[in-house]
This record gives structure tokens, C-alpha cells and sequence, in this order.
């Protein structure tokens, strides 16, 4: 294979690499300020506004964060929430799309209908709550899994990506004895880890950011996740409705808090991205071309 060598070529790549280093630059600097200004000092990014470094080492938003047990707790709250909900979501959404992506299902136009049709219309905030209250789900974590346990969209990329693997596949199973059930999950979800991983990680973000559903449904502070505690935090350090009730041993440094904040609320799904990274683009488009 001959290597093009051309000064048309060299000048385009190089324009590329420029292109993508300053990209890339103008995607991490916000992230290297946000955590570098959690490590510095109020005084210091009063000063800079604008902080990659800090001169002068400071924990002390950190410090105020984690000075009450109660994080902890949030924190354990919204890790189960997230796990458990992510579980049970993929679980429907898996049996629905793949129900939904059978050729020969009774009535899929009508049944697609109704489904696509949430999408665009819903009962709205009150009738949502008053459901809620109906059925015992308030002042439990069950409120922010059950209400929100399928979102269309994701659920349509799955069905897409099922409708995209070859029937022989399901031919040959058939003819090796299986039967829906075997064939879901003995072939479709196998093939399908690309696609999985991707809504897997679409309902883990969305489980972990809840914050209105936990403000509407859980009138018990003990069961809040970490997202209405962070927000209760920024609130306090900012001396608004202060009453220093669970933070009187440790002033809040008010910038910094900010800061230190969006890291601890950033910070676990930004480990589990990586993992995975790989799956995520090919199923997404996979799940999204293919219909």
C-alpha cells in the first residue's frame, strides 16, 4: 500500500490534527477549571474567575461536602437507585423492543402507535404526582424508578438494533429447539452488547441526575439522593436559608463549594464511561440507521 504523500494531503491532515486539538482543548479546559478551582481557595478564584492551577492547595470545599454523614447516605441512595433502576429499565425495554421487533406480532402498527404517542403527549406533572400518591409510591425510592421505567426513545433503538440482526440467526435457534424466550436471551442479547451497553449507560445517567421526581415524591430528607443534597449544599453555602443544622463545625467557602459540587456529582459516571466507551458509537448508530 502506497502511502500518499502529496502537499495537498500533508496540508488536510495537518489542518485535521489543529482542528482536533483545538476541539479537544475547548472540551477539557472547562473540566480541568471546574476541578482545578474545588482544590484552590475562594480568595484565589474570586481573583482569577478563571483558575487551570491553583497556586495556593485547598480542600476546604471538600472538607465542607463530606462534613456531615449525610452524603454518604445520598450517595449510597443514588448508587442503588441508579443500579437497581438501570436493571429493571434495560429488563422492560429489552422485552418490549423485542416483542415490538417481531415481524409476525398481532397488532404492532397499533401497539407502535400508542407507544410512539408518549412521546409526545403525557398527563403532565399533577396527574403524574396524584398517580404517584395513589398507588403508596411516595416517600419511597421505588417513585423515582417505577414513574420513569421506560423511556421511548432508548427503547426504540433497541428494537431497531433487534430488527437488524439477520433472521437466520433466529432460524437456526428455532430449528435447535429454542423458543422466545431462548432465543432473547440466548441470541439477541449476546449479539446485541453494543446497543445494551449504550441505553444501559443512557438509563444509569438519567437515574443518577434525578433530582425533580426526588423533589416532588420524597418528603423524607433521609431518603434523598445525592443530586438534591448536592443542591441543598450549594444553597447553604451560598448563606441563603441558612441555618447551619448539619454544617456548624465548618464555614462554607461558597465558590469553591460550586465547584466541588459539580465534581462530586460528575465524577461517577465520568469513571464509568470508559468501560463503556467501546460499545457506546456503534450501538447507538447501529440501534439508530437501521430500521
Amino acid at each position: 500500500m502506497v502511502e500518499d504523500k502529496s502537499l495537498g494531503s500533508r496540508i488536510f491532515n495537518y489542518t485535521n490534527m489543529f482542528l482536533l486539538i483545538i476541539i479537544a482543548l475547548v472540551t477539557v479546559l472547562p473540566f480541568i477549571h471546574v476541578i482545578a478551582s474545588s482544590f484552590t481557595t475562594s480568595a484565589e478564584l474570586a481573583e482569577k474567575q478563571f483558575v487551570l492551577f491553583p497556586t495556593e492547595w485547598s480542600l476546604a470545599a471538600y472538607k465542607y461536602i463530606f462534613s456531615t454523614d449525610t452524603i454518604f447516605r445520598s450517595l449510597l441512595i443514588s448508587i442503588g437507585v441508579t443500579a437497581g433502576g438501570t436493571v429493571w429499565s434495560m429488563f422492560l425495554s429489552i422485552l418490549t423492543a423485542y416483542g415490538l421487533s417481531r415481524k409476525d406480532l398481532v397488532g404492532k402498527r397499533f401497539i407502535m402507535f400508542f407507544v410512539v404517542f408518549t412521546m409526545l403527549f403525557n398527563g403532565g406533572m399533577i396527574p403524574t404526582f396524584l398517580i404517584v400518591k395513589h398507588t403508596g409510591l411516595l416517600d419511597s425510592l421505588l417513585a423515582l424508578i417505577i414513574p420513569v421505567s421506560i423511556n421511548v426513545f432508548n427503547m426504540i433503538i433497541l428494537k431497531s438494533f433487534f430488527q437488524a440482526l439477520p433472521d437466520s440467526l433466529e432460524d437456526a435457534a428455532k430449528i435447535d429447539g429454542c423458543n422466545d424466550f431462548g432465543i432473547l436471551f440466548r441470541i439477541i442479547i449476546p449479539c446485541s452488547m453494543p446497543a445494551i451497553a449504550t441505553i444501559s449507560l443512557f438509563y444509569a445517567v438519567t437515574y443518577w441526575n434525578t433530582y425533580m421526581h426526588a423533589i416532588l415524591y420524597l418528603n423524607n430528607s433521609a431518603l434523598w439522593p445525592v443530586q438534591v443534597l448536592l443542591r441543598q449544599i450549594v444553597v447553604l453555602a451560598t448563606g441563603l436559608n441558612y441555618d447551619g443544622s448539619e454544617f456548624t463545625d465548618v464555614p462554607p467557602p461558597e465558590l469553591t463549594v460550586k465547584m466541588a459540587v459539580i465534581v462530586v456529582a460528575t465524577l461517577p459516571v465520568l469513571l464509568v464511561y470508559p468501560f463503556l466507551q467501546k460499545h457506546f458509537t456503534k450501538g447507538a448508530l447501529l440501534g439508530s440507521i437501521k430500521e
